[in-house]
């Protein structure tokens, strides 16, 4: 059962006040994952849970801020737009349910995730270094193949021990 509008209105506007599209539909999960086929793509699993209100939509926010961005910023309502929440999972199988999350999509596949076990008990300015990392390495001009881990990326990228890609 959806949790109520009027409860999560507030939640939604956070990030769609910032340009963050509101996926609500299957089709429209769909349709933004046609879209970005050949393009980057931030889909954020939304939540009423206190670490999505105090961690994962600030760093949404502040990560905006970066010089190198994904070309679709998109979202799903966990527990609310419950056929676009499935849907959107369906896009990203063999990664477990998480809600929140955030996955950054490039070319139509994931290739950076951020789960809950990532946002709870971090700070939002924290999560936003991750997500900016993930945006200068897979969304710039001079985006590069994935490191097998952090520990192997180019030091003059200065990904952070928090990156965690899936690839």
């Amino acid at each position: 059962m959806p949790y109520p509008e009027p409860l999560v209105a507030p939640m939604r506007a956070e990030l769609s006040a910032v340009g963050v599209h509101e996926l609500r539909t299957a089709e429209e999960v769909d349709q933004a994952f046609e879209a970005a086929a050949e393009r980057t793509m931030l889909l954020i699993v939304n939540s009423v849970c206190g670490c999505a209100a105090a961690m994962a939509r600030p760093a949404v926010r502040m990560a905006m801020q970066a010089d190198a961005l994904p070309d679709m910023f998109t979202t799903v309502f966990a527990g609310q737009d419950m056929e676009a929440t499935a849907r959107a999972r369906q896009h990203l199988a063999g990664l477990p349910p998480s809600s929140p999350s955030m996955f950054l999509i490039k070319d139509g596949d994931p290739v950076f995730a951020l789960e809950r076990r990532h946002i709870e008990g971090r700070s939002a300015s924290a999560i936003a270094t991750d997500l900016v990392n993930a945006y200068h390495h897979f969304c710039s001009d001079g985006a590069s193949e994935a490191p097998a881990s952090p520990e192997a990326a180019d030091r003059s990228h200065q990904v952070s021990p928090t990156f965690r890609s899936i690839l």
